[in-house]
């Protein structure tokens, strides 16, 4: 038995798959499951898109800070602890946000419900981690990766039918009881993963260890560039689809609803398909197509906006855009957490932490180009490509393919 979930019986090892899927899809659903209530948001706070858009950076740069003081504090006192508490913190922060009475206040509760939200992503895969390794942690990550990769174009689907029977305030409710059905989850059905004489390993048993060990690693730098520039291409299309669709289109919150049920099939296609390949060729691999099909994808949109295909001419290469971030994201957690197992918590909260950071800090500048224009698919895509270029220059300059090793049995 080279690692400890090798014993684990099959329908344990589904229990933890479907838990711990349910906990990395916090964070995505409190990011994602209100967009389609943007355009209300504005009218009822009688404000601007980009104040609005600006919630949602609040969110996941609280996402952010969230994972980078769980993660190392998960190695360092073990993985329930955190867990519990910060959930604790996003279900108190959704009731806030619910209850809000105006924008600066609601600003304030999202970025709560970032940090609350951080717990579950971190721990769940620093705990497949914990348990598992080579190639059966691709198969597992690839079930986190594809919860990851769907939960954020699913949530605005759901987010929309919501909104048919419920107000925008009762979106949060939803995440309240969402996050209370998880924290009841982590209180009575995960264990700890990760031994106290595996805390004190020597060589990881401070912060600063941790932390140096991972990050003078070049292979995992590069990725964490790959990771960031994905998300942020990500992102920047989730920020500005809500008015390029529902505005600019014409679209409502159901046909806009069901527009993102459509690119989840194109992620979740991705997703399955890249664990299978990134075991048999290797991840570094798998990302030297899929970083160069953001890229095609991306100018591939930006040049049917301008013959003015109109509708069609967007969705078409955005879809393939979606399916080939399905194809980034498992092979970018493989190759960062397979290297650091003793800190698989500091290199999940850093992996998280800087995508999030990334793509809140990226996604914005969409609005910004458009704040005179309005948002296209042009100014959208724009965005999207650029990311993509840098992701390639960081896999084929800092990572190096050829200098990575195949994945261990």
């Amino acid at each position: 038995m080279l690692h400890p979930g090798d014993a684990i019986a099959t329908g344990r090892r589904v229990l933890y798959i479907i838990l711990l899927g349910a906990l990395t899809a916090l964070g995505p659903f409190t990011i994602d499951l209100y967009l389609p209530a943007f355009p209300v948001l504005e009218e009822d706070f009688q404000t601007t898109a980009a104040m609005i858009q600006l919630t949602l950076t609040g969110t996941m740069i609280g996402f952010a800070i969230g994972q980078l003081v769980v993660g190392p504090l998960s190695d360092k006192v073990g993985r329930r602890v955190p867990l519990i508490v910060v959930t604790g913190v996003h279900v108190l922060a959704s009731v806030a946000a619910a209850l809000a009475p105006n924008l600066v206040l609601l600003g304030g509760a999202r970025v709560l419900m970032g940090v609350g939200a951080a717990a579950g992503g971190v721990v769940a895969m620093a705990i497949v981690r914990d348990l598992f390794g080579g190639r059966r942690l691709v198969v597992m990550l690839s079930r986190l990766a594809l919860v990851s990769g769907v939960a954020p174009v699913a949530a605005p689907l759901i987010g929309s039918w919501l909104l048919t029977v419920m107000s925008w305030h009762g979106i949060f409710v939803v995440l309240a009881c969402y996050g209370a059905v998880m924290l009841v989850a982590a209180i009575a059905l995960i264990p700890e993963t990760l031994p106290r004489e595996r805390r004190q390993e020597r060589g990881t048993t401070t912060a600063w260890e941790r932390y140096r060990s991972v990050l003078t690693d070049r292979v995992f730098l590069g990725v964490l560039v790959i990771g960031g520039m994905t998300f942020s291409g990500l992102f920047s299309y989730l920020a500005a689809s809500p008015f390029l669709f529902q505005q600019t289109h014409g679209l409502d919150a159901q046909q806009y609803g069901l527009l993102f049920a459509a690119n989840s099939v194109g992620v979740v296609a991705g997703v399955q398909t890249a664990s299978r390949l990134a075991a048999r060729f290797g991840p570094q691999w798998v990302l030297a197509v899929s970083t160069a099909t953001l890229l095609l994808s991306g100018v591939a949109i930006i040049v049917c906006d301008q013959l003015g295909l109109g509708l069609w001419g967007t969705l078409v290469p955005l879809f393939l855009f979606m399916t080939s971030c399905g194809f980034s994201f498992p092979c970018v957690q493989v190759l960062a957490l397979d290297r650091h197992g003793k800190a698989a918590g500091t290199a999940a909260s850093i992996l998280g932490a800087s995508n999030n950071a990334v793509a809140a800090l990226i996604s914005p500048i969409v609005g910004w180009i458009a704040k005179d224009a309005g948002i296209t698919a042009t100014t959208m895509a724009s965005v999207m490509a650029g990311c993509a270029v840098v992701a390639i220059l960081s896999l084929w300059f800092v990572v190096r393919p050829r200098t990575v090793g195949m994945l261990a049995p």
